[in-house]
């Protein structure tokens, strides 16, 4: 009987969608590219002017609309694709993060470690995207 039901349920194997995780992976080195815009800027406008200040506010907002297109592919690659499901979490923790890298601007000792942290994230979504186990599915 037990053999019956686990012939039944269909076991996930081969490999996620290569259009999705393509997607993924463009997606996450564009975000990878913008926060190192981002984080040149800040540290040019520490001793600059508004203008400089300006230029890093808009490089972060192109890591938030980067990173909103990064959920929204990384749970595509998670749920329709059945691959990893941590690359959706970290992928929304960046999100969060970068908007809360808003919040704290004026209080660099918060603002500066989130930026840590942004850096310790996309660089763990790097590895793993661009790793031959990010296309096995679970």
């Amino acid at each position: 009987m037990q053999e019956t039901v686990a012939a039944a349920v269909p076991r996930p194997s081969g490999q996620v969608s290569a259009g999705l995780l393509y997607g993924l992976r463009i997606v996450v080195v564009a975000q990878a590219a913008s926060l190192l815009v981002a984080a040149s800027l800040a540290g040019q406008a520490v001793g600059a002017g508004e203008a400089m200040r300006e230029a890093h506010v808009m490089a972060g907002m192109v890591v938030h609309l980067v990173a909103l297109v990064q959920v929204v592919l990384a749970v595509l690659v998670w749920r329709p694709g059945r691959g990893a499901g941590w690359p959706a979490l970290a992928s929304v923790a960046l999100l969060l993060v970068g908007m809360a890298q808003h919040v704290t601007w004026l209080w660099l000792g918060a603002h500066v470690p989130n930026g840590v942290v942004l850096f310790g994230l996309i660089t763990a979504m790097l590895v793993w995207t661009w790793s031959p186990r990010a296309a096995v599915r679970r």
